[in-house]
């Protein structure tokens, strides 16, 4: 657009976001159990061959792939549906906002395991960007200063606080480390993929907005007034001179 901000997201736009939203989360879990049944299939051979493991540098490029792999079907099972939950609402305000995302939290729990984990200890699994996608969902609202994404936030963050215990240690078995770096980098996201338009328009607005004649009166009258008393206001040798300026209306 000519004017350099952003429109509005239409009722229309935020409906084919969501549509869209909805078939992305579709086909990220058909990927994420498709390589489940090839997983099983080999014994589990690719979460042995590729979960990010503390400390070993061959090891860390894995934290992209760790979260498509999981150790068992109930493991599988345990994080498809909150998956598709909080990855539908974190998506629906963007695909690709939410792609960027995704890599973060990915990011940013694989790296909380592969630097604190217990060594030797084989992590995988999707419950990383369960957290990731629960925290982008709870605070995206207040930093996009969005009423219903803070409203959903506030619903989410009320019926899943239960979720939160995950980040502590003392389950056996699970990576409260990947949880808990998971939700690091959901609030991260939430703030680096920030809305920034509604902010640049209203700048804009502001800048651009004409003074009313009013307005102009009012501060040319606010003007005058201050010229005249800084110079009732000067004594001495240069008082006249400023008397004269005042006349001549160049004060």
């Amino acid at each position: 657009m000519s004017s350099g901000t952003a429109a509005p997201v239409s009722a229309e736009q935020m409906v084919a976001e969501a549509r869209k939203a909805f078939f992305v989360m579709f086909a990220f879990l058909a990927v994420v159990w498709a390589v489940q049944l090839a997983n099983w299939a080999g014994d589990y051979g690719l979460s042995k061959g590729y979960s990010v493991i503390s400390g070993e540098p061959g090891r860390l490029p894995d934290i992209l792939a760790a979260p498509l792999l999981h150790w068992s079907w109930a493991h599988i099972e345990a994080n498809s549906g909150p998956l598709f939950v909080f990855g539908f609402l974190a998506a629906y305000r963007g695909v690709a906002r939410f792609f960027g995302l995704t890599l973060l939290v990915a990011v940013v729990s694989g790296l909380m395991i592969w630097f604190f984990e217990s060594p030797g200890a084989g992590t995988a699994g999707a419950s990383g960007l369960v957290f990731g996608y629960f925290g982008y969902v709870v605070v995206r609202g207040f930093f996009d200063r969005h009423l219903i994404d803070s409203l959903v936030g506030v619903v989410m963050a009320a019926s899943f606080a239960y979720i939160f215990t995950g980040v502590l240690p003392g389950t056996p078995g699970v990576s409260w480390l990947g949880h808990l770096g998971g939700l690091i980098g959901g609030v991260v996201g939430a703030w680096v993929f920030r809305d920034r338009r509604a902010k640049t328009a209203q700048q804009s607005k502001t800048a651009q907005k004409p003074k009313t004649s009013q307005e102009s009166k009012m501060s040319q009258e606010s003007k005058a007034a201050g010229s005249t008393a800084v110079a009732k206001g000067v004594d001495g040798p240069r008082s006249a001179l400023y008397k004269e300026l005042d006349d001549l209306g160049l004060l």
